[in-house]
This record gives structure tokens, C-alpha cells and sequence, in this order.
């Protein structure tokens, strides 16, 4: 079962955001993610990194409260860190751009399965990447010679522990490569205000069995790093 309404900004305060003077908003779940972050920035001035904490409920309050908080006009907000990745679709160490942020399990069960906020009619769960911030920062990662695809993000409150999960959520979200716990919060905050948002994940593990011996945090850190430093010209 998957869904198709989506949330997006105009494709015209969208494109008109590329070219427009403020600053960007990076938001981190922890302090490793935002210090790998920062390291990649190497001091480029007029972008702002913050760790607002794990999950949805944190990542959305960080946001909000940073975005009203400064006197600044932003003109992006990325959600950024390590996450899982969907077997088949993203690679550990490898990186994933968000083409849809999903809040995967918000919605309700039923006897005939999963129902999404959008099935049960109180709004979406889905809010749409901008595609002109994307565009470029794909085309910059991609230039650095890092692997990095475009795909649906999941946001989710337990990340998943088993293959059967695993396998549910990717006939729910179609394409779904990157699991984490934070997207959808930051996107929800972002939009509310008008300014565009996307999400770049590092993956550190495998979406299923949980296998800690198995996670690859260094390298997923390295990615995320890397990335950063290739976006550099972009946010610039």
C-alpha cells in the first residue's frame, strides 16, 4: 500500500530561494553529527548547525524555536546525520538526498493494516524536498565522486529492529532508501514558515535485524563530513 498526496512548497518561492540573500539552517539530532557538520563547513560563513535532539517531537521544536529566534531571513533548512539504509537502495556509506521526507509510522493500524495520516483524511504525513536546492546539491556530491542517490527519507519514533518491518515500511513508501528519526519534524517546521527543506542522510546501517556490531558510525560520520565539504560552493 502506498500513498500519493504530498506536501510542497511553490516551485516559485522555491526557485526564488536559490538566488535570495540569508542564511542556511542546519539541523543535527546529536553533537557528533553536527561536529562532522561543521568539519565539512570548514568555517563558511552565513550557516548556522544545531543538534535539537533525537526524534521528530525535538527536531521540530529545535527548528521552530531557531528559525524564530534569530533576526535572519533563511533560505534553506537541511536535516542532516546518519540513518539507516533500505537493502537494495542505499549502501552503507553511501549518502541519500531526499526527494520526499515521510513520517512513516504516523497514522493508525486497522484490521486490514497500516492507515497514514493522509488515508485517515487529518492532513500529510508527506512533505516534498525542494527540488531546486536538490538539483544542486546532488549534482555537487555527485561531482566529488561520493555515492549518493535520491529517494524518499522515512522518519520514524522506533527505527526498525527486524526484517519484517523493514519489508513493510518499503511496500508502504515506495522507493524508500534512508530510515532516521528526525526528517519529517525539521521539514514540518520549515514549511510552516515558507522556507525550503531537504534532508541528506549517511548511512551507517542496514534498515532491519538489529545488529550493532554490524553499524559502520565512523564511516557514516566520514560520509556526512564529506558531503558537507562538497556542498560547501553551493551554500556559499
Amino acid at each position: 500500500m502506498s500513498l500519493h498526496s504530498h506536501t510542497h512548497l511553490g516551485n516559485s518561492a522555491d526557485d526564488a530561494a536559490l538566488d535570495s540573500m540569508g542564511r542556511v539552517l542546519i539541523v543535527t539530532a546529536v553533537e557528533a553529527e553536527r561536529e562532522a557538520v561543521l568539519r565539512g563547513l570548514a568555517g563558511l560563513p552565513g550557516i548556522d548547525v544545531i543538534a535539537a535532539g533525537v526524534g521528530s517531537a525535538a527536531a521540530a521544536a529545535g527548528t521552530a524555536a531557531a528559525l524564530a529566534s534569530s533576526e535572519a531571513v533563511y533560505r534553506l533548512v537541511i536535516s542532516a546525520g546518519i540513518g539507516g539504509g533500505f537493502i537494495g537502495q542505499a549502501a552503507v556509506a553511501s549518502l541519500v538526498v531526499a526527494d520526499l521526507i515521510v513520517a512513516a509510522d504516523l497514522g493508525a493500524e486497522s484490521p486490514d493494516g497500516f492507515l497514514s495520516l493522509d488515508e485517515l483524511g487529518f492532513g500529510s504525513a508527506r512533505v516534498t524536498a525542494s527540488t531546486a536546492w536538490n538539483s544542486r546539491l546532488l549534482a555537487a556530491i555527485q561531482g566529488s565522486g561520493l555515492s549518493v542517490c535520491s529517494a524518499p527519507i522515512l522518519t520514524v519514533t522506533t527505527t526498525t529492529g527486524t526484517a519484517k518491518t523493514a519489508s513493510l515500511l518499503a511496500e508502504r513508501i515506495k522507493g524508500a532508501a534512508a530510515e532516521a528519526m528526525e526528517g519529517h519534524g525539521v521539514a514540518v517546521a520549515a514549511e510552516r514558515l515558507g522556507i525550503p527543506v531537504t534532508e541528506i542522510r549517511a548511512i551507517s546501517n542496514a534498515v532491519g535485524p538489529r545488529d550493532r556490531s554490524a553499524w559502520r558510525i565512523g564511516d557514516a560520520l566520514a560520509a556526512l563530513e564529506a558531503a558537507t565539504k562538497a556542498i560547501r560552493e553551493v551554500l556559499s
